[in-house]
């Protein structure tokens, strides 16, 4: 099993106080990440039933009064999405009618988040449909990280937080002591782009672009290098690893233009259908991913997890105390060009 790296980053100097009012509860995507948070907090994680009748419904039972208190809910929609967003909804159902007083969704990784727009007619725009399901069963407010696209928390009605995991994988990556001169941040598409752009600037190292073509989904080619990266150690930018196509021949193609080494970071591991064996064949040194979503049993060694517990345990703790989020991450600017 992959061992989890925590930190405590420079950006989280504020001292988390013990919390008295923030009821902090969880469904069952990812518990070790929220007991993880719960622990950055000093507090637990609430007592709840949540269970699937044997037709495979549903059942979620609140065994505490939340009466009046802020309640923050942990459920990433990650594999299996349906059910893990189903659960997400059933549970901010039992918490309105438990006359919480908000009600946060704290969605480390949001499901269906590419599918954000039209590509081609008569297709659904899923992102937003979940959004107004968010919405509709109850939430007063999301907190989510690194949305595929910042466009997203226009979909919602409600208050949405974005905060971004890009500071645990640039802490990570500068402890290793590469030079500068040495390096190249490369974003694997064009879509990625801004995120290389400030990989690139921490780092203090040149910056190059991979030409993807995908000719259906699940599927990418990558055909050409923007920028030099002979004898170069290259980062590769990436917020979502799925099935590992894109990722994996950009790493081809930048050791067929001689790069030195080839090392991976990405926010969200996926990781579905060949993706483990794919990264583990691949010409990658390490594959730097957070816990968003958990990994499943028998990763390959190369794949290192970090925490994003405190990062994800300061904006809770800032959103109960009405406090600003934005200021947690001063590259925000930079970020969104």
């Amino acid at each position: 099993m992959v061992a989890i790296e925590e930190k405590t980053y420079s950006q989280l100097e504020r001292a988390i106080n013990p919390t008295h009012d923030i009821k902090l509860f969880a469904g069952r995507s990812n518990p070790k990440l929220a007991q993880e948070i719960a622990d950055q907090l000093g507090t637990t994680v609430g007592p709840m039933v949540v269970k699937n009748f044997s037709d495979g419904e549903i059942y979620v039972q609140v065994k505490e009064s939340v009466r009046g208190d802020d309640v923050f809910i942990i459920q990433p929609v990650c594999n299996p999405v349906n059910e893990n967003l189903m659960e997400l909804l059933i549970i901010i159902d039992a918490f309105k009618r438990a006359s919480a007083k908000t009600i946060t969704a704290v969605i480390p990784y949001y499901g269906y988040a590419r599918q954000d727009r039209k590509t081609s007619g008569r297709e659904a725009i899923t992102a937003k449909l979940v959004a107004d399901l968010l919405t509709t069963a109850g939430a007063n407010r999301v907190l989510a990280m690194d949305l595929h696209t910042g466009q997203i928390q226009g979909f919602f009605n409600i208050l949405v937080d974005n905060i971004f995991a890009t500071l645990v994988l640039v802490d990570y990556m500068k402890k290793k002591n590469f030079k500068p001169e040495e390096l190249c941040a490369v974003s694997p598409d064009a879509g990625g782009v801004r995120r290389a752009r400030y990989f690139a600037k921490e780092m203090k190292c040149s910056i190059a672009i991979v030409d993807k073509r995908r000719d259906k989904h699940n599927e990418a080619i990558a055909e050409y290098l923007i920028g030099d990266v002979k004898d170069k150690i290259c980062i590769l930018f990436d917020d979502i690893i799925d099935t590992a196509g894109t990722i994996c021949e950009a790493a081809k193609l930048l050791k067929k233009e001689g790069a030195k080494e080839v090392y991976v970071c990405a926010v969200h591991p996926v990781f579905s259908g060949p993706a483990l064996q794919r990264l583990d064949e691949a010409p990658i040194e390490e594959v730097v991913v957070t816990n968003s979503i958990p990994l499943a049993e028998g990763a390959p060694k190369k794949i290192t997890q970090l925490s994003v517990a405190p990062i994800l345990g300061e904006a809770i703790s800032r959103i109960h105390d009405d406090e600003s989020i934005s200021s947690l991450f001063g590259f925000e600017k930079e970020y969104k060009g």
